[in-house]
């Protein structure tokens, strides 16, 4: 039952009205990873990625989640629905980091009066960024010397504001190379945590401003360095095509949609000179390898730096148990996922590993430091890039 097969026949019988939404039907629904694993290989090309969270929109719309999911999904869904509230979310989180009560919090074991898993999961928080991404830099950014093409880029929600130092990598990057960069401030959150988790109506909404926000550039790609956000946003096109007013806008913005390896492999490359002398391995993060079909260009980046040993990641393409939010909500089956991650990690000896998505760098930055590895880092591509740019 809990085979892809299995799945996709419990699916059929409830969209057809033959079973109950029933609490085994929602456990499925939500014990599956989203990680489109199955759907790489699917000899007759199944969009089970599509299923699954069509069957969690019908679990949403009929109010059978369990209570703790559903209030997990209002209110955190909710504030990264709002620039404003994810902001204040920050700040608030900067506050209990910077001002120690973390670190007390962690050091006294208080939350293990409630559970060990409350205590355990408090070590996945992102670190917040000492200032948010999109209020430190203009709308528009010019690069030094000729101007090779325009870009936009997504700023995004999470990646805004605990993440700023990889947006900020990229946009060097890209400047690096010779790319004019546009940066809407209007833009909000692309939707990707309310879709893959059953709320197409705020996704949809969400969609649908950034297609307004963006149009009013003109761009010839739109970037994005979060892979499960630029997965998303490259449906679009799928998302509204029953809406009138948006669903041509909507393709037109989903082709134009590039995760950044993906753009920077595509382009002549301006060659990194400075030498990284480090061991590197490489985590593949699902919604790149498996639903952008992104796999090769990464490795072709990190190759072109000098200095570095590269070792591949034994089962690179298995999932680490992030899956978005599916390592708060079921958080020993995560942890099963992550173990086996971490051994493969051992195995390579590498010195630092490069992912292209937040909820697995979170992921294997919690693995790597329960396990003890602290001579391991969790680096994105752009970041070595970047590195490897600077004299």
């Amino acid at each position: 039952m809990s085979s892809p097969r299995g799945r996709i026949r419990l699916m059929k019988e409830v969209f057809e009205d033959k079973l109950e939404v029933s609490e085994k039907f929602v456990d499925e629904m939500y014990f599956c990873l989203d990680c489109q694993a199955c759907q790489t290989i699917c000899p007759a090309g199944v969009q089970y990625g599509e299923l699954v969270e069509d069957a969690r929109h019908i679990i949403s719309e009929k109010r059978k989640e369990p209570y703790a999911l559903r209030w997990f999904k209002s209110v955190f869904l909710g504030i990264f629905s709002s620039k404003r509230l994810t902001k204040l979310w920050a700040r608030m989180l900067w506050m209990y980091q910077h001002s120690g009560l973390q670190e007390a919090t962690e050091q006294s074991g208080i939350l293990r009066l409630f559970s060990q898993q409350l205590h355990e999961k408090q070590s996945l928080l992102p670190t917040i960024s000492d200032s948010f991404f999109d209020e430190s830099f203009p709308e528009i950014i010019k690069p030094n010397g000729e101007v090779r093409g325009r870009v936009a880029f997504l700023s995004g929600c999470i990646m805004n504001v605990a993440f700023a130092e990889i947006h900020r990598d990229a946009i060097e990057v890209l400047l690096k190379n010779g790319f004019e960069v546009v940066i809407p401030k209007a833009q909000v959150c692309c939707g990707s945590l309310h879709g893959h988790n059953g709320e197409i109506k705020q996704a949809k909404e969400l969609a649908r401003k950034n297609i307004e926000v963006f149009e009013q550039f003109g761009f010839d790609a739109l970037i994005v360095d979060s892979a499960g956000c630029g997965a998303f946003m490259k449906e679009y096109g799928k998302l509204l095509t029953d809406d009138v007013a948006f669903a041509i806008r909507a393709e037109q913005l989903s082709n134009k949609t590039k995760d950044i390896t993906e753009f920077l492999a595509g382009i002549e490359l301006v060659p990194p000179t400075t030498s990284i002398n480090k061991r590197i391995t490489y985590h593949e993060a699902c919604h790149l390898v498996h639903t952008q079909k992104i796999s090769q260009q990464p490795r072709q980046l990190l190759k072109q730096i000098p200095g570095i040993e590269f070792v591949e990641l034994p089962e690179a393409t298995w999932c680490c148990g992030s899956a978005g939010i599916y390592n708060v909500l079921r958080f020993d089956d995560s942890m099963q996922m992550l173990e086996r991650k971490i051994k493969n990690l051992q195995s390579t000896q590498a010195e630092i590993v490069v992912t292209a998505n937040p909820g697995c760098h979170l992921q294997l930055q919690y693995g790597i430091k329960k396990n003890g590895m602290n001579n391991i880092e969790v680096v994105h591509p752009v970041t070595l890039l970047k590195r490897s740019y600077s004299k």
